[in-house]
C-alpha cells in the first residue's frame, strides 16, 4: 500500500481538507499508516496533478481559503483497482526487536527499561483504542454499520496491543532472572 492510496481511501469516505487528511493519520489510521504533515501534502498535489482529485476552495473567515478535497471519477477507478490487487504481507523495522535479538551486548537494565518504556508507551495506545471501542459499542445499530470496517482494523489494534503487553511480560520476567 502506498501513500497514494492511504489518501484515497480517507478521501472515499468523505471529502477533506488536508487539515483533516493529517488529523486522520493521527487519530486512527495512524496507528497502522504514519505520514507526516508535509508527506500528505505532496501526496495531495501529486494526486492533482494526476486528476485523481480535485478540490474546492471554501472561505474562511481570518483566515486564507481552506481546500477540500474529493475523488474524481478517475480517483474512484483508481482505488477500485487498487482493491483488486493482493495486498503486500506486513513486514516490520522495530528498534527494539534489534535491541533485544542483540541483547547479549546490551546491560541488561538498559534492556528493562527500554521494554518498560515501551510496555508503558503500548498501554496508552491500548486504553485510547479501548475508549474508541466503548464509543463504537455506544452507537445506534445503524451507525455501527456506518463504521463497521473502521472497527474491523480498531479490533486488530486492539488484540495487537494485548498481545504486545503479554510478550513484553514475558520479556521482562526473562530478564528479571539475568
Amino acid at each position: 500500500m502506498s501513500l497514494k492510496h492511504a489518501v484515497l481511501v480517507i478521501l472515499s469516505n468523505k471529502p477533506s481538507s488536508g487539515y483533516d487528511i493529517v488529523q486522520e493519520f493521527r487519530s486512527s489510521i495512524g496507528y497502522f499508516w504514519n505520514a507526516s504533515h508535509q508527506q500528505v501534502y505532496q501526496q495531495l498535489k501529486k494526486l492533482t496533478d494526476q486528476s485523481l482529485i480535485e478540490f474546492t476552495e471554501m472561505e474562511q473567515d481570518g483566515k486564507p481559503d481552506k481546500k477540500i478535497y474529493h475523488l474524481t471519477e478517475l480517483g474512484q477507478k483508481a482505488l477500485q483497482n487498487w482493491s483488486t490487487n493482493e495486498v503486500s504481507l506486513f513486514k516490520t523495522k522495530d528498534e527494539l526487536l534489534l535491541l533485544l535479538y542483540g541483547g547479549n551486548n546490551v546491560e541488561p537494565s538498559v534492556l528493562i527499561n527500554e521494554v518498560k518504556r515501551h510496555r508503558a508507551l503500548r498501554e496508552k495506545s491500548l486504553n485510547k483504542m479501548l475508549e474508541m471501542d466503548r464509543q463504537y459499542q455506544a452507537l445506534l445499530p445503524e451507525e455501527k454499520r456506518k463504521f463497521r470496517f473502521p472497527y474491523l482494523t480498531l479490533r486488530r489494534g486492539i488484540t495487537g496491543e494485548q498481545a504486545w503487553l503479554a510478550w513484553a511480560d514475558e520479556v521482562l520476567d526473562e530478564l528479571k532472572n539475568l
